[in-house]
């Protein structure tokens, strides 16, 4: 294991499901995986795919990694999955990668899964190279001729590159935001770094293609042929035979150039129409010519002798005879145009290695952050050499070891390297459960120094601050490794020790770790940044066991379950059932089969998907006769007003996307600068968004920009804190409210609980100041109002975590609450004298006023027309115009609404996209391969909450409704109204429903009248 960081390269693959990856996969491992894996079981075998419902299924699962050599290299190849329910481990393997081979079916194109993936890695900061694959179909089954293959492998490179241009573009945006934050902090007397200008941006990089043959980092493939080839490879061929500069050819080998064949020179777009460009001409055609040979049989053998001389293949005469043309063109194929060689020399020179790589990637997986002025100069020297260390990928003994685990994963026991003693009595608790059956592992990459079998580590979680006073360091474990295995795909071997740049498995962190984690020889260390996911956990069922005496082995297994993979979320609902969420269907299918034949090994009952759901108002409500709700407590003391409004879509998106930025800032945690160094606090990014989110909304709806100005009252988020609502503030200037020292009916004695823009004075919208007291109420009643601040806060954090329809928390709502309290009867003050906590027979007081402000909000919410959000998917079929009819059928039954229909071009394959709620999901891939006879596929990516135009509490008013529904008796329940009902009813909630529905139509099956 103990490499050279320059002669190292890590790698993964990435591509929509079934582009061929693992086939790809096959062919590196047979040509360098130091025969581990014979040539024509390449494509059969899967080798990567060792579980076995990967290999029924036929798709990856889970990443899996393996270590090849090739010219003195050393390669960690990391295979992911295309599915999108396995995003999860496309993270894992990008984190530990420094380079990606991005694949794409040149028949089927670029997919949303494609988008993905590219998304993922430019977020990763991890350099890709593009491989068109299957271009073996081109020939045989959609019969293109060479000149219109070419067109569509052009399209397509020119669509991957637009994508990866539209990144590039949101980062020029992101760095223009910066640089004006910048400058307004430098306009307001603080100091802003060298650098920061528009003169210094260089948009020379923008202006070129990602992807291009004549850079060489595009690939030209038949993974299940076992060929594969780069322009590249050609310009050496015809330069000897055309005399030609190297240069020249390497650039006219693709786009727009001809080759003349009378003058023996290459031109320009000037021959365009009269010749066929080079590409076409000298690359295409000869490979449809082989194609073409070997499908002839006996009649083609004389070509194909005649390649097998000229290019100097050594092939048998058994493999040039056999009767299967398809044996007979894969031996040609790998023998002239090898996969292997091809596809590992383009990862040798486009990709980077790791001390290259981490040099631009920390800052992204690595980011510094702000250091408070207490720590002392010993720490920060230290942070600063380990930051070095990590970015310089220092490899020697004496280097900080600083490794990063981006997943733990199951191995089963049998698969562990034999030699050691697998039932030893000194396991550590977390490493293996308690049957023997399952080692857990941790698969990780080092980043600096080297890590050694013995070793002890520390191991920092993700909130660690290494700042923090000695007694007061949390999230910080001590844990010796146990063992170190190299990754070989379904096998390990042991290693002593691994230097910086390389991937490892390691044995011992099992009661440390529970998803990811830093590990680091020093304290003074901070963590990696967090996983970037494409989707989040939406699909819940409960599971309990089939014997209530296996309840225990089942709280095992679900440890064991929510270890072992890193996207499930296990967790213990109010109503005592354990909860799983997972990605997809797929996902939680896979879930619930290891839970129940690996870890927890028990019958288990699942439940109905849980799915979740929000609720909201509507915008445009105008049957709404007042503003506000007024709720008074049950001993008359505090009379709450609430006023509830729509916030506009993009701030509630704003919000719910930047849930964790928010939370460090509320509960007042450090943190990280931005990935860009150099450039604006996050804070200021944030408050620029949250204002252009605001003035956004504003300009589309034509308004005055008025929600501006709430950005300057929020007092808190909610649910929880951080969530897509807004407590405001009372707008104390706001004409003909009352003051205090009034009650809101006139009496006097009363002071008013004013609250504080907590929120706002974090985000700078607000400056901080001690919120003054009523001047016009008297000094204890002021007093007692000013402490019960945290309990107007409260209230509204338990009305926004549990709506009024179904109970689910509330979505893109902004609160006003107005709270007055008058002084206590007489009765009350002599029954609490000189005791404030002391219970009345109303209840304690300030609990009173919790129940009050919950009570309004959800009272105020139901007066202003509720309504149903549900979680939306996006969905793409594929299928062809056979089954377009059938297709649209399921769709419809689903309530999906249609947003385009493609045809691929040279193909008879549509491609729609839609919009599906996830509560219809379950079955869906089920029901369509049934009805379409297995010709159409779904791909469901999560996209957005979007809120149910239906009014669950319909009744007739209109003439028109009244001529078609009556008096309202007889209409039947609407789609949002049955979804509420199905949620109450699971929840145990009262459920208005008419159990006998026709009395005097009820008879026994015995009468006969």
């Amino acid at each position: 294991m103990e490499r050279e960081a320059a002669r190292t390269r890590n790698i993964c693959i990435l591509a929509h499901v079934d582009h061929g990856k693992t086939t790809l996969a096959d062919h590196l491992i047979a040509g360098a995986g130091g025969g581990v894996l014979h040539p024509k079981q390449a494509g059969k075998l899967r080798y990567l795919d060792y579980r076995d419902d990967e290999q029924q299924r036929a798709i990856t699962m889970k990443s899996a990694s393996i270590a090849l050599r090739f010219q003195g290299h050393s390669v960690n190849l990391i295979d992911s999955p295309g599915h999108i329910d396995f995003c999860s481990e496309v993270s894992t393997a990008v984190r530990l990668s420094d380079g990606a081979l991005v694949l794409v079916d040149v028949c089927e194109g670029v997919h949303i899964q494609t988008h993905a993936v590219l998304r993922q890695a430019w977020m990763e900061q991890v350099k890709p190279c593009l491989v068109l694959n299957k271009m073996d179909r081109l020939i045989t089954e959609l019969k293109l001729t060479p000149l219109e293959a070419y067109t569509r492998m052009k399209g397509i490179i020119s669509e991957v590159n637009s994508i990866m241009s539209g990144f590039r573009s949101e980062k020029y945006l992101s760095d223009v935001d910066s640089i004006l934050a910048g400058a307004e902090e430098k306009a307001n007397g603080r100091e802003q770094e060298d650098g920061d200008s528009f003169d210094d941006y260089d948009d020379s990089e923008s202006e070129k293609d990602v992807f291009s043959p004549q850079q060489g980092n595009v690939a030209f493939s038949s993974a299940v042929d076992g060929w594969a080839f780069r322009t590249y490879q050609f310009a050496e061929l015809y330069r000897a035979k055309r005399g030609f500069s190297l240069a020249s050819l390497r650039k006219s080998l693709w786009g727009d150039f001809y080759f003349l064949a009378k003058e023996e020179k290459i031109v320009g777009k000037k021959a365009a129409g009269k010749h066929k460009p080079m590409f076409v001409q000298f690359i295409l055609e000869p490979l449809w010519q082989v194609y073409n040979a070997c499908m002839e049989g006996k009649q083609g053998i004389e070509m194909l002798n005649k390649v097998v001389e000229k290019m100097k293949l050594t092939i048998s005469v058994r493999e040039l005879q056999n009767r299967d043309p398809k044996i007979v063109l894969q031996a040609v194929m790998s023998k002239w145009l090898p996969l292997h060689d091809n596809i590992l020399s383009m990862v040798l020179e486009v990709l980077p290695d790791p001390a290259t790589a981490q040099a631009y990637r920390t800052t992204t997986m690595y980011p510094r952050r702000l250091v408070a002025s207490s720590t002392s100069q010993d720490v920060e020297a230290e942070l600063e050499a380990v930051r070095r260390a990590v970015e310089s990928c220092d490899d020697r003994p004496e280097a900080p070891c600083v490794t990063f685990v981006s997943k733990m994963f199951a191995v089963p026991v049998e698969m562990m390297p034999r030699g050691e003693d697998l039932f030893k009595t000194d396991w550590n608790a977390g490493d293996i459960d308690a049957s023997h059956r399952e080692c857990f592992l941790a698969f990780a990459r080092v980043f600096s120094g080297v890590i050694s079998v013995g070793q002890h580590v520390f191991v920092l979680s993700a909130l660690y601050d290494p700042t923090e006073a000695q007694q007061e360091k949390k999230n910080l474990q001590v844990a010796r490794v146990e063992a170190l295995y190299s990754m070989m795909g379904r096998g390990l071997e042991p290693c002593d020790k691994a230097t910086a740049g390389n991937v490892v498995a390691i044995r011992g962190l099992g009661q440390y770790i529970l998803k990811s984690a830093t590990l680091s020889s020093t304290q003074n260390c901070w963590p990696f940044a967090g996983l970037n996911f494409q989707a989040a956990p939406i699909v819940r069922v409960a599971v309990e066991s089939s014997d209530p005496a296996n309840m225990a082995a089942l709280s095992r297994g679900l440890r064991l379950l929510n270890r072992a993979d890193p996207f499930v979320e296990v967790s213990l609902s109010s109503t005592g059932e354990h909860v799983i969420s997972a990605a997809g269907e797929v996902h939680l299918e896979l879930c619930i089969k290891d839970l129940k034949e690996r870890f927890a090994c028990v019958e288990l009952e699942v439940s109905p998907p849980l799915v979740a759901f929000r609720e909201t108002i509507d915008e445009n409500a105008t049957e709404v006769k007042t503003d506000y709700v007024e709720v008074t407590t049950p001993n008359g003391r505090c009379t709450i007003r609430v006023h509830v409004a729509r916030m506009p879509s993009s701030l509630t998106q704003l919000l719910d996307e930047s849930a964790e930025l928010l939370k460090n800032l509320v509960s007042g945690k450090k943190k990280p600068q931005t990935a860009i160094e150099g450039k604006a606090d996050p804070v200021e990014a944030m408050k620029a968004r949250l204002l252009a989110a605001a003035s956004g909304d504003s300009e589309k709806k034509k308004g005055d920009g008025s929600f501006e100005k709430e950005l300057k009252r929020i007092w808190a988020l909610g649910p929880r804190g951080v969530g897509p609502n807004i407590l405001l503030v009372p707008d104390y200037d706001r004409p003909g409210r009352p003051k205090g020292g009034t009650s809101i009916d006139g009496s006097t004695s009363t002071a008013e609980i004013r609250g504080s823009p907590y929120v706002s004075e974090l985000l700078g919208f607000a400056v901080a100041h001690k919120q003054s007291t009523d001047p016009e109420s008297s000094g204890l009643l002021s007093a007692e109002a000013d402490g019960l601040e945290g309990n107007i806060v409260a209230g509204f954090q338990l009305a926004t975590g549990a709506g009024p329809l179904c109970e689910e928390p509330l979505w893109g709502l902004v609160f006003t609450v107005e709270a007055f309290i008058s002084e206590a009867s007489t009765a009350e003050s002599a029954e609490s004298q000189n005791q404030p906590g002391t219970s009345t027979s109303y209840g304690v007081f300030s609990g009173q006023v919790i129940t009050a402000v919950k009570e309004a909000c959800r009272a105020a919410v139901l007066h202003r027309c509720p309504r149903l959000v549900e979680a939306m998917y996006l969905c793409e079929v594929s299928t062809t115009s056979q089954y377009l009819g059938q297709m649209y059928g399921v769709l419809a039954k689903r309530r999906a609404r249609v947003l385009k229909e493609e045809m691929r071009e040279g193909t008879d394959m549509f491609t729609v996209h839609a919009f599906m709620p996830v509560a219809e999901s379950f079955g869906f891939a089920d029901e369509l391969r049934r009805k379409t006879s297995g010709a159409a596929s779904p791909q469901l990516m999560l996209s957005h909450w979007e809120a149910l135009a239906e009014d669950p509490f319909f009744v007739p008013k209109t003439e028109e409704e009244l001529e078609e529904f009556g008096d309202g008796s007889s209409v039947p329940q609407n789609t949002a109204r049955k979804l509420i009902d199905a949620v109450r009813r699971r929840k145990g909630l009262h459920v208005e429903e008419k159990v006998v529905r026709h009395a005097t139509k009820q008879r026994t099956l015995a009468r006969k009248v």
